[in-house]
């Protein structure tokens, strides 16, 4: 029997190419501006603002999208020109931190019984359990985050490569720099039902980090980031389903790296023709 004979394995592709193509758009400005650590307290929000819906009983998508976003802005204003920059992440991400420890005690002390595997979920994904209709609303969600990062791809990169020439030519900067944060954060929520909230960040880094390496144009890299994180998302998904032992997170993430990975390779170089000039 085909694997898309099976509704959770088709929900799963659905989502996790739309997911994929979206981290991987974004991680690539993520990384060209070197913004990774920004990635990486989201991840950390991501868990926070989940645990705080379960806590409150609330639909844990709502404590994502709030907290991955309002972080994520809140990061951009502390910053300079819409930039969240280290000290501002590394102050943030202390706080955040410890409103996550208070919501998981929180937790495990008065909901876990009720739905005792959800916090493992928000830890390490659970995309082979979507419904259709989550799977059909993450679909939506990331087309939307793709429509705008390639509606501002022309300016945000011009911004992200040279921002001074960008806010001389009047290239609205901050308002380009908190857009972006703001799809991040989106991406960091949606990216977090894939692969969970401790291993997003590999989704967001290392199809854009390979990208990087193998191509110099920003353009084809842009793509290729988006092409990697989607082919790697499938990967994850046919291990996981091959090998129901292995979690698919952990699929798409050993993918990613393995990708990244084999960018340092030397590739061999073909001899020259014994007289050729």
């Amino acid at each position: 029997m085909s694997a898309f004979a099976h509704p959770f394995f088709l929900h799963a592709v659905l989502a996790g190419t739309a997911i994929a193509a979206a981290a991987g758009l974004a991680g690539y400005f993520l990384v060209l501006r070197a913004q990774v650590f920004t990635g990486d307290a989201l991840s950390h929000t991501a868990f926070t603002g989940a645990l705080a819906a379960l806590a409150l009983g609330w639909d844990l998508r709502i404590g994502l999208f709030v907290s991955t976003i309002g972080v994520a802005l809140l990061l951009g204003f502390l910053g300079r020109r819409g930039r969240s920059d280290d000290v501002a992440i590394g102050g943030v991400f202390s706080w955040i931190l410890g409103l996550g420890v208070f919501f998981l005690t929180l937790y495990t002390t008065t909901r876990s019984t009720a739905n005792g595997g959800a916090g493992v979920s928000v830890l390490f994904g659970s995309i082979f359990g979507l419904s259709a209709s989550a799977a059909w609303t993450a679909v939506s969600v990331a087309a939307v985050l793709c429509a705008v990062l390639l509606a501002v791809a022309r300016p945000l990169l011009f911004a992200s490569l040279d921002e001074a020439v960008a806010a001389a030519r009047g290239v609205p900067v901050r308002v380009l720099g908190l857009v972006f944060l703001a799809v991040v954060g989106a991406c960091a929520a949606e990216a977090t039902q894939a692969v969970g909230s401790l291993l997003l960040l590999g989704l967001l880094a290392a199809p854009a980090g390979a990208a990087q390496r193998l191509t110099d144009s920003p353009y084809r890299a842009l793509g290729l980031s988006a092409a990697l994180a989607v082919a790697e998302m499938w990967a994850g998904l046919a291990v996981g389903y091959a090998v129901p032992s292995v979690p698919p997170s952990f699929g798409i993430l050993a993918a990613g790296a393995l990708v990244y990975g084999l960018t340092f390779v030397p590739l061999p170089r073909l001899a020259r023709p014994l007289g050729a000039g």
